[in-house]
């Protein structure tokens, strides 16, 4: 008796064909000047995510500058972005043979038509292929458990309808000692862990290493407060191209204080090598 066929699997997305890619691209209007639609996919209750928007930028500057790879991107979130068509206007402020350096905004419009600055970035790009392969390093990466250990979205409750909608959009396996928030029981530690990658299975580059160190839960829920954090300043280090395979992501907090806290985050490629590092300073709404 023959076998039972197996059910197909979905291909996997490639970098340049894919969801990400797809809602990361803009239009060129003019030199310096580019159009998008910023995707609802992306959103956290009704505000875009902070990593997808840097994304964005990210990729407007690869295209304005000389160089193709953020080394450091530092953002100021000034308002909350929606969905919905915005520009980004770029400056290039200086270019190098090994360092190019610019700025990016974007805006979207009020109800009057008036413009609206949403992010303003300034970045340093270069060509991460021509970095040497000398690592002097006492950094480790995170302690996480087998994927199949840990625990995603999906396995949960089911979610409000379009509370979340980037979850969709993300493939997230969390610690289950940084899940104590979802059971009612927050460690108090400040700590996120998780596996991650796309959900359509793209690999990750430069340009969703942006998107990564801002994706998992708030550290704000293991210390025990609920609600949106939005993030108030991010800089994003991209030490070197991940290799191909999940990411594994570490964030801690160490300080909250007068309603702010840091979030501190590490990304590690499946070779072990630590790909991105990032700080930011969000706000928390005490009481």
């Amino acid at each position: 008796m023959p076998e039972a066929a197996s059910a197909p699997t979905a291909p996997r997305a490639t970098i340049g064909d894919s969801e990400f890619d797809r809602d990361t691209a803009l239009t060129l209007r003019e030199a310096g000047v580019y159009d998008i639609d910023l995707s609802a996919g992306w959103t956290i209750i009704s505000a875009v995510n902070g990593g997808y928007l840097l994304a964005v930028l990210g990729r407007a500057l690869a295209d304005a500058l000389p160089h193709g790879d953020p080394f450091t991107i530092s953002a100021h979130y000034l308002t909350a972005s929606q969905p919905g068509p915005a520009v980004v206007r770029t400056d290039v402020v200086r270019t190098g043979r090994t360092l190019s350096t610019g700025t990016a905004s974007l805006f979207q419009y009020d109800e009057q038509g008036r413009e609206i600055e949403r992010i303003r970035v300034l970045a340093s790009y270069g060509d991460l292929g021509s970095l040497p392969d000398d690592v002097r390093t006492t950094a480790a990466p995170p302690a996480i458990p087998p994927m199949d250990h840990c625990f995603g979205p999906e396995d949960g409750p089911a979610p409000v309808d379009g509370s979340s909608a980037i979850a969709d959009r993300l493939m997230l396996k969390l610690d289950p000692s940084t899940l104590g928030w979802a059971l009612g029981q927050p460690s108090g530690k400040g700590e996120m862990r998780a596996w991650f990658g796309l959900a359509d299975g793209r690999d990750a580059d430069p340009l969703s290493l942006l998107l990564a160190v801002d994706a998992l839960p708030p550290t704000a829920f293991e210390i025990g407060i609920s609600g949106w954090v939005p993030t108030v300043e991010l800089t994003v280090h991209i030490r070197c191209r991940p290799a191909p395979g999940p990411l594994r992501v570490s964030i801690t907090t160490r300080n909250l204080a007068g309603g702010f806290l840091e979030e501190d985050a590490e990304v590690w490629d499946s070779a072990d090598r630590l790909v991105a590092q990032s700080r930011q300073l969000a706000r928390v709404r005490l009481g």
